[in-house]
């Protein structure tokens, strides 16, 4: 005996029309499909998710690389005149200003996404507990907020990867969408 699709009618002796779909156990779930607002919410999910992944990838990569361009640069001009003043061998503010450069370029572009976010998400850590956790244990305390944000925020990008519209989804043949025609139906995010 075959095992049923993924969407299939319910038992003949049940006496219902409603359309049912197995869960991730195999097990039938009734209101689950195309016209629930459940199902059509997680079809929307799964739809818009790579690209959700994606605004957020470009944004914490302009970002990051603005704020390491102000260091060496001041361009941005940051404020209070702080920029423009970190050399490339001033420890540890050079390399991280490089790390944030050339990490959030890569980032932006979605380019070895994964392996960059690592890299950018332990230099925030780094950054972290090194200048803002001596003084004080809180992020609101120590003003560490934005180093915290940034290294969850890159650790959350190791794990979903590029979303869809990077160069890893095109240098993989998977296109702009960042998904191929097997992991299309079967996986929200591109892996």
């Amino acid at each position: 005996m075959s095992s049923p699709p993924s969407l299939s009618t319910p038992p003949e002796d049940s006496g219902t029309t409603r359309l049912f779909r197995r869960d991730r156990l195999g097990r039938h779930s009734q209101g689950s499909g195309r016209f629930s607002i459940a199902g059509q919410a997680a079809e929307l999910r799964d739809a818009m998710g790579p690209y959700a992944i994606a605004a957020a990838r470009v944004v914490f990569g302009l970002l990051f690389a603005c704020h390491g361009a102000s260091g060496f640069f001041d361009l941005p001009e940051a404020p209070g005149g702080a920029g423009g003043k970190t050399e490339l061998t001033e420890w540890p503010m050079g390399p991280a200003g490089a790390i944030q450069i050339v990490g959030g370029g890569l980032l932006m572009l979605g380019l070895g996404t994964r392996i960059a976010a690592l890299i950018c998400s332990g230099s925030m850590a780094y950054g972290y507990f090194d200048m803002h956790q001596p003084t004080g244990l809180w992020p609101i305390q120590n003003g560490g907020e934005e180093a915290a944000i940034y290294c969850w925020g890159f650790l959350l990008f190791v794990f979903t990867g590029p979303g869809a519209l990077s160069a890893d989804g095109l240098l993989r043949g998977r296109g702009l969408t960042g998904l191929g025609r097997k992991d299309a139906s079967s996986a929200p995010y591109s892996r």
